[in-house]
């Protein structure tokens, strides 16, 4: 069951990271919620609410209905000083004994990777990964005055729970009282008022921040937090309300007895929305018909309470669905509650007539003749240290467009001569077509050359005296393509380790072939040699003909050693020198 039931998540829910048996038999499923579900899937009321939805099966809400006390008269003050602050609920709890938490909390924390720390910061904690709504706790009596919300001061400093000390800036949110700063909000708690056994007054904060501002922060100072994760995805305000009543459900179980009014600031409530949709629309997105009766299926599935009127649906958008908020927005909920498999593999039937680019035709023009004049094509960054257009957000040495390919390619040149002795060639010849930039526009340029020369034109220019009636009639021309077309294997996987090259020379008499001698080193060498033997070399002196040969040794594993290359040459070498008349040289 268990894996079926993780194949209905990666299939209409999201990804399973891991799938993990516990030795009760219970299963812990690892989820990969992405950021648009976040608000209500990273909960596990959210994950069981999505569930019974796909599978059609009813929704309990498991959460036992706590009996609280009656609360008293409270004079709990709490002053937001920013609207990144939606709603701020607060209430105090007194006389509470601070220890180990029950054993269910503590397996059940375990269960989820989470270790416990003592009963009250537990009950925030199994409250946020039931409904999603991270909660905090402060110990009332090292508070001096109100509850402040408010931005940071430039340079002002708090040392946190894991006691790090952080410098905050007026970016930073904080939560804070009239001498300290007592949290990064949505982020991390403080040292100053932090619960422990000796705590016996707490205050209960259920808040909810802009999550931007929380993104941000905790990218600054570097701390991430399940709390922190949690706000800067956004959540609903109207959480507030359901997780301050459960926590305050569990502190009750744990024998808190005397309860203060919840204090609850909230200048703009979550105002409900109502969203349309065209079942016509819907079904055409989809790419199949979809009816009435099916449309409905999902929204009572889910709740959604809707209206009627033709082919028009309007439906309340539940509080904690943050992610649907247009037409398409449904479109790809019914899609993904439907199943992506059933949406039928239709072509679709365009027709397009791709008009004639000139630009293009020249590009082909310049190619074929460089091609053609035995150059290898190659492509440059169009990042460079210099130019006239900067580019945001780059790298520092790549923070302009180029204006030129010259000075890409003479790179590209010393690269590839580095690399000559895998090529087997002495003579590394390359161009490159493409496009540079200035202020006010850009030109299209090609540039060609070798180690010894780069040169760069203007591409009409280069093509003023081409023709591609030329390349198009000429026989050769087609020749090459049929040619190049039937090549086999066009590419040979490289090693990404260094390679090492050694040569042999030697005299041998007039009669003897350089195929005999390469013949004696290929049976000599093993997989080590990559490349060759290539012959560099050659010239005769009286009855003798002197050979020079190239190998490359390189692994596809490891860097080689000279040892290692070394023992192979000494057994080529005992080869070469095993007939009398060759002389190494």
């Amino acid at each position: 069951e268990a894996e079926k039931l993780s194949d209905v998540f990666t299939f209409h829910i999201c990804e399973v990271d891991s799938l993990d048996k516990l030795p009760d038999g219970d299963y812990v499923f690892d989820l990969k919620v992405l950021p648009d579900r976040a608000h209500d899937l990273l909960s596990h009321l959210g994950v069981a609410r999505e569930l019974s939805s796909l599978l059609g099966v009813s929704f309990n809400d498991p959460t036992p209905q706590y009996k609280i006390p009656e609360a008293t008269a409270t004079n709990l003050q709490i002053k937001l000083e920013t609207d990144l602050c939606r709603r701020y609920t607060a209430r105090i709890v007194r006389n509470v004994s601070v220890g180990a938490s029950p054993e269910w909390v503590v397996k059940h924390l375990e269960s989820i990777g989470q270790r416990s720390i003592n009963n009250v910061v537990d009950a925030a904690n199994l409250v946020m990964y039931d409904c999603g709504q991270p909660i905090h706790a402060f110990d009332l009596d090292k508070i001096t005055g109100s509850i402040v919300v408010r931005m940071a001061k430039a340079g002002e400093e708090i040392t946190t729970l894991d006691n790090k000390q952080v410098k905050l800036s007026e970016r930073d949110m904080v939560i804070a009282d009239d001498a300290h700063v007592l949290a990064i909000a949505g982020v991390k708690g403080g040292k100053v008022a932090e619960v422990d056994v000796n705590t016996k007054n707490i205050i209960i904060e259920v808040a909810n921040f802009d999550g931007t501002t929380v993104r941000k922060t905790r990218r600054n100072i570097n701390i991430f937090t399940d709390a922190a994760k949690r706000f800067e995805n956004d959540l609903s305000p109207e959480l507030c309300e359901y997780a301050m009543r459960e926590v305050s459900g569990l502190l009750v179980e744990y024998g808190c007895k005397d309860f203060e009014e919840i204090v609850d600031v909230y200048p703009k409530k979550q105002i409900p929305k109502t969203l349309s949709f065209r079942l016509s629309k819907m079904s055409s997105m989809l790419g199949y018909e979809l009816t009435p009766e099916e449309s409905e299926q999902v929204l009572n599935r889910y709740n959604f309470k809707f209206s009627k009127d033709g082919d028009k649906y309007e439906i309340d958008v539940p509080a904690m669905r943050l992610d649907l908020n247009i037409e398409e927005d449904m479109v790809e909920e019914f899609g993904r509650v439907l199943g992506y498999d059933k949406v039928p593999p239709i072509l679709p039937n365009i027709e397009y007539k791709p008009e004639v680019d000139d630009t293009y035709n020249k590009i082909s023009i310049a190619r074929a003749k460089l091609l053609a004049d035995g150059y290898s094509e190659v492509m440059t960054y169009a990042f460079c240290d210099k130019g006239e257009v900067e580019v945001l957000a780059s790298a520092s040495d790549k923070k302009f467009l180029r204006t030129n390919l010259k000075d890409g390619l003479t790179e590209s040149v010393k690269l590839n001569v580095l690399n000559s002795p895998l090529l087997a060639t002495a003579d590394v010849k390359v161009f490159e077509i493409g496009k540079v930039f200035f202020k006010d526009h850009e030109e299209w340029h090609v540039a060609y050359g070798n180690k010894k020369e780069i040169k760069e034109v203007v591409l009409d220019e280069f093509c003023k005296n081409l023709s591609l009636d030329t390349f198009a009639s000429s026989d050769d021309a087609k020749q090459d393509i049929l040619e190049q077309n039937n090549t086999g294997e066009r590419f040979k996987i490289w090693s990404l380790y260094p390679f090492i090259v050694r040569d042999i020379a030697l005299w041998v008499p007039n009669s003897v072939s350089d195929n005999e001698i390469a013949k004696v080193i290929k049976e000599n060498a093993n997989e080590l040699v990559v490349k060759g033997p290539d012959l560099f070399d050659k010239f005769t002196k009286g009855e003798k003909t002197s050979y020079a040969f190239r190998l490359v040794f390189q692994s596809f594993d490891r860097t080689l050693t000279d040892d290692e290359v070394g023992q192979v040459m000494e057994k080529i070498n005992s080869a070469l020198k095993a007939h009398s008349d060759w002389e190494l040289r």
